[in-house]
């Protein structure tokens, strides 16, 4: 496959930036040793010449990459039923279920969506690596929903760009625990993996930063229902900014989600409910409902909906039976 180029113009408030820096900014979704290495690799230019990771850039300069042609991936197709919600030769959204992994990883070298993905499409984009061929964003696990994949290089970029620029929308519905007052809000803070356990993350001035909004779509006797948008895309983000907040997404099990909370419950009649709609359910209740970006090639705007899962329809379902509180009808 032949390398792809892009340009990027440099701006007048990126003046006196390091090169590694610039291009970490304009493409956040890798790090700043992978910019490194494809500027030592020469594979970046600055007004066509080649120069180090700490060279000054300045305005009206022109950086170009010239990104490499994929690597093998070394990662076997698998033919892993997918739900497609749209494909065409640049791109592919996908409708993504609970219990899939998006990618290889530590321990783990079949049975995620990338395997599926190797199967289902001739060709994916390299800028994600070896391991992580046409992932633009993740979904965690056991978080169900849409995700939009990349199938080369020059769309790859462009997706990532319009993430780092936050014009693509990834909009979630989740469940969370009590009532959530003041009923609209931002969440902003720092994330970093914790040091205690490796697997999760934690908020901590030491981190990236984060960025989620929230608006309550309907409250419940113990539970709000959630609209909730990301400014950001950290791992976890969503699940660890609610929990910051004292309001953990119902059923999480890893971000105090489950039984730890029913015992704040002060009704009896409460408690025996929660106990019971989290035995319908053994994930957290977030899906990525909703999906919005500019088509790369086209140049239009591309928006797809999700319908929630049946586990979580079922809590919700099972809620309404019960009682609701009131709609939030702002």
């Amino acid at each position: 496959m032949a390398s792809n180029r892009i340009k990027y113009p440099v701006d007048a408030d990126e003046t006196g930036l390091r090169l590694d820096k610039f291009l970490h900014n304009r493409l956040p979704e890798f790090s700043r040793t992978y910019h490194q290495k494809l500027i030592e690799n020469k594979w970046v230019t600055v007004n066509g010449q080649f120069v180090k990771p700490s060279y000054k850039i300045s305005k009206d300069e022109t950086v170009q990459i010239e990104l490499p042609a994929a690597e093998e991936t070394g990662i076997e197709p698998e033919n892993i039923p997918l739900s497609i919600v749209y494909q065409d030769q640049d791109l592919i959204v996908i409708d993504k279920p609970a219990g899939l992994v998006v990618h290889p990883g530590a321990g783990i070298k079949s049975g995620t969506l990338v395997n599926a993905l190797m199967y289902h499409c001739h060709d994916l984009s390299g800028v994600g690596g070896r391991l992580r061929p046409g992932i633009v964003h993740r979904l965690d696990k056991n978080t169900s929903g849409l995700m939009v994949v990349a199938k080369n290089d020059k769309t790859h970029l462009h997706l990532v760009r319009q993430l780092s620029l936050r014009t693509m929308t990834r909009k979630y519905q989740a469940l969370v625990w009590f009532i959530l007052d003041p009923p609209k809000g931002l969440i902003e803070t720092h994330l970093a993996r914790s040091k205690k356990d490796r697997t999760i993350f934690t908020v901590s001035e030491q981190g990236k930063n984060a960025i989620t909004r929230y608006e309550v779509r309907k409250y419940f006797r113990f539970l709000s229902l959630l609209d909730v948008q990301l400014g950001t895309g950290r791992t976890h983000q969503i699940r660890i900014h609610l929990n910051y907040i004292q309001h953990p997404v119902f059923g999480d099990p890893e971000y105090h989600g489950r039984n730890k909370q029913i015992r704040q419950l002060k009704n009896s009649v409460d408690r025996l409910q929660a106990q019971h709609l989290l035995s319908l359910i053994s994930r957290q209740t977030l899906h990525a409902v909703e999906l919005r970006f500019i088509h790369p090639s086209l140049s239009a705007e591309m928006n797809f909906h999700s319908p929630l899962p049946s586990d979580f329809q079922k809590v919700l379902s099972e809620l309404e039976v019960n009682g609701t509180s009131n709609w939030n009808d702002n």
